[in-house]
């Protein structure tokens, strides 16, 4: 099955972390095995179906968990590097369902209006220049009543310590070194800011045990568009 027509709303900016894509490809393989993240995954995309649109695919380590019920998912990957990693996981004979990675970003996606039941954001909102931007074209895309699936790192809620710290680093030299990430937005309320009903969620730390890391505070859970 083919992509849905694309109809970007803005203007699509190039994207490119070569350095980073490279940390991010072995951080996120060890990651998934030494940090729980699979188990994560797996729950963040359990229960989908139809078309599904995933944004910042990253090196498509979702792809293998989408349930069989899920008939399309169109990855959205602006790093070219990453890209190509991810385009070489869709072309995997063990996935249960098609998956096309395309170019594109989260302000901009190539994907028509209304056009998909859900869409995934995995350790994106991060990263992204403008979140409410974003989170208006996930708004755009979805059908009336789809879902938005996130799991993402963001606020040391409770902690405060640990949330200055994370502003320090946020305003010098986090995002420099991590490719625009930002280790203490507030996935959830921006979220709940921009219109999405029904948001549920739990807090995870990752890893669970052992050091805690200014990006060890995740959030896991779903929300709808009205």
């Amino acid at each position: 099955m083919s992509a849905p027509a694309a109809q970007p709303a803005h203007e699509s900016r190039p994207v490119r972390h070569p350095l980073f894509a490279r940390f991010y490809e072995r951080l996120s393989e060890s990651a998934d095995v030494r940090a729980g993240v699979r188990a994560h995954r797996e729950e963040l995309l359990s229960g989908l179906e139809g078309e599904v649109v995933e944004i910042g695919a990253g090196n498509g380590l979702n792809f293998a968990r989408y349930p069989s019920r899920v008939t399309h998912v169109t990855a959205v990957e602006p790093e070219p590097r990453l890209r190509a990693t991810a385009s070489r996981a869709a072309e995997s004979n063990a996935l249960r369902v098609p998956v096309s990675v395309v170019d594109g970003t989260a302000e901009a996606l190539p994907v028509a209006d209304a056009s998909c039941d859900a869409v995934v954001c995995s350790l994106v909102l991060c990263s992204l220049p403008d979140v409410q931007e974003a989170l208006a074209e996930v708004r755009r895309v979805l059908r009336p009543g789809g879902q938005l699936r996130f799991y993402e790192h963001g606020r040391a809620e409770g902690r405060r310590r640990m949330a200055r710290l994370q502003r320090a680093l946020d305003a010098t030299v986090w995002p420099l070194l991590f490719g625009g990430c930002h280790s203490g937005r507030d996935p959830v309320g921006e979220i709940g800011a921009a219109g999405f009903t029904d948001v549920t969620f739990r807090r995870l730390l990752v890893p669970e045990s052992g050091p805690t890391f200014p990006s060890s505070f995740h959030v896991l859970g779903r929300a709808r568009r009205p």
